[in-house]
């Protein structure tokens, strides 16, 4: 009897507006295509932790910015190790997994109000738990990334400014510097068409799926 063989773990990050939703979704269908098994999800999650940040973030709930960050490293631990479809088990039986948002996003949003130390500290466990074999960091102009959250929603939620995301940026950046050899980022240029920047996507992770 063959031994099982794990999936892959794919993150993408990106300010608000960088076009992470539709890459998520062109890579999932081009692995597909290849024969792989996979899922996507995203962060905040569906689940009870998850429904209460989205109430925060669309000005529903209010809460403390050092709550909100527990609330995500809470919410990322359930979505690793939740019984209905927790990410590690998915990992573990051999789906490859792509995820809009990961832990990256905590240390750059978060740590726009708060020490970013405390907030890898914070997702230390999931880190631990599980690391991406490639986070993907999809990098736009904050112009261009508000232009087409302007086009794409009827309102904006809790980050969505030009100076926060002005500043999530640049902690995007300083916690790649900090984690660099602990962590395998790829930063794509993501000023492109949609089908140009999924072939930069690809050519990311693509040496991940060498028999495909």
């Amino acid at each position: 009897m063959s031994e099982k063989t794990a999936g892959r773990f794919l993150a993408l990050e990106g300010i608000d507006g960088s076009g992470k939703s539709t890459q998520v979704q062109l890579l999932l269908g081009r692995l597909r295509e290849r024969g792989v098994l996979c899922c996507g999800t995203r962060e905040p999650t569906d689940g009870p932790i998850g429904a209460m940040i989205r109430q925060i973030m669309t000005g529903r709930l209010t809460a403390d910015n050092r709550v909100i960050a527990g609330l995500f490293a809470a919410d990322r631990l359930d979505h690793l190790l939740n019984g209905r479809d927790g990410l590690l088990r998915q990992v573990e039986d051999g789906v490859t997994v792509v995820t809009d948002r990961y832990y990256f996003s905590s240390y750059a949003y978060h740590s726009v109000d708060v020490d970013m130390g405390w907030v890898i500290d914070g997702n230390r466990l999931s880190a631990e738990l599980l690391r991406p074999d490639a986070t993907i960091f999809l990098d736009v102009p904050v112009r261009l990334a508000l232009d087409r959250i302007g086009q794409n929603r009827s309102h904006t939620e809790l980050f969505e400014k030009e100076d926060r995301l002005t500043a999530v940026r640049a902690k995007y950046l300083e916690a790649f510097a900090r984690l660099e050899g602990v962590e395998r980022v790829t930063v794509i240029d993501a000023d492109a068409d949609v089908d140009t920047v999924a072939e930069r996507v690809w050519a990311a992770v693509s040496h991940l799926f060498p028999a495909v």
